[in-house]
């Protein structure tokens, strides 16, 4: 291979590589994945002479509480899937039932493959409604509204339970108070907010949207449906590739062999013209 061929094959090489780097940044960092709300700590340490902040997410806290087909089951119980809240009571004449019938719209909706990108089968989703008023909504009375509106109980829990346990979830882990743009009653936490929660437990959502379940706010339900639909591509900082890892990678191998095929017959092309010519 001729000197002046060497620069050329390493242009060609390269060129492309860091192309589809720069256009595999871009298209990473254009999904705008779910924030993350509340954080317990921040710490800020030293790392080969350089400060480096981590922080700590507030994880919800688990709770075991009653379904309502009579089944004790806790929030941990639920592995591996966002799962989506809602704060209700059966006997409500207000926005309860449409937050039931909101509800119902999601579960099918990922039945379906709904509004997200992705094919999400509804049993990798769960979906909460917790009683405001467990002392009335008995394991009966929530089993008789679960059937008026056909809820699938396969991943729908309606919860009841101790009123003080789920109070202070509602306030001291979901935060509610804090979600909402308008005050909340620490006696009666009535809201139409569905909270969705990652497979780590952790409060998500966007500052611009309330994820709320009543009927006129349905653009706002198609916002909450493609973040559960995101929160499933999303990966552990631990789990991000680098370039690195992605220079390694097969089609990477494959890549930068038929560069380096092409650049070699090109290169040989040349040299016999040359020959050619001066024999």
């Amino acid at each position: 291979m001729g000197k002046r061929s060497i620069p050329a094959l390493i242009i060609a090489i390269f060129i492309p590589i860091v192309g589809y780097l720069i256009l595999r940044g871009v298209g990473e960092n254009a999904v705008v994945f779910p924030k993350k709300y509340f954080f317990d700590t921040v710490v800020t340490k030293e790392v080969d002479g350089k400060l480096t902040t981590d922080t700590f997410w507030h994880k919800s806290a688990n709770f075991r509480l009653v379904n309502q087909l009579g089944d004790t089951v806790e929030l941990y119980d639920i592995k591996g899937k966002p799962i989506v809240i809602d704060l209700f009571f059966t006997s409500c004449g207000s926005i309860c039932p449409q937050l039931t019938k909101s509800m119902k719209k999601l579960q099918q909706s990922f039945a379906k493959g709904g509004n997200t990108r992705e094919k999400i089968d509804s049993s990798v989703v769960q979906f909460i409604s917790l009683s405001i008023d467990p002392e009335r909504d008995s394991v009966p009375v929530l089993k008789h509204y679960a059937d008026a509106y056909g809820v699938n109980p396969d991943n729908w829990w309606l919860l009841t339970g101790n009123r003080d346990s789920i109070y202070d979830y509602i306030f001291n882990e979901l935060k509610i108070d804090k979600l909402e743009k308008v005050p909340i009653s620490p006696e009666f936490p009535h809201t139409g907010r569905f909270v969705l929660l990652d497979k780590n437990y952790v409060v998500r959502g966007r500052l611009e949207q309330s994820y709320s379940g009543i009927a006129k706010d349905s653009a706002s339900l198609s916002v909450l449906a493609r973040d559960i639909g995101l929160l499933f591509l999303e990966k552990d900082k631990k789990e991000k590739s680098k370039v690195a890892s992605a220079i390694i990678d097969l089609s990477w191998l494959w890549l930068i062999a038929l560069l380096l095929i092409s650049g070699f017959i090109w290169s040989f092309t040349q040299r016999k013209k040359k020959d050619d010519k001066n024999s």
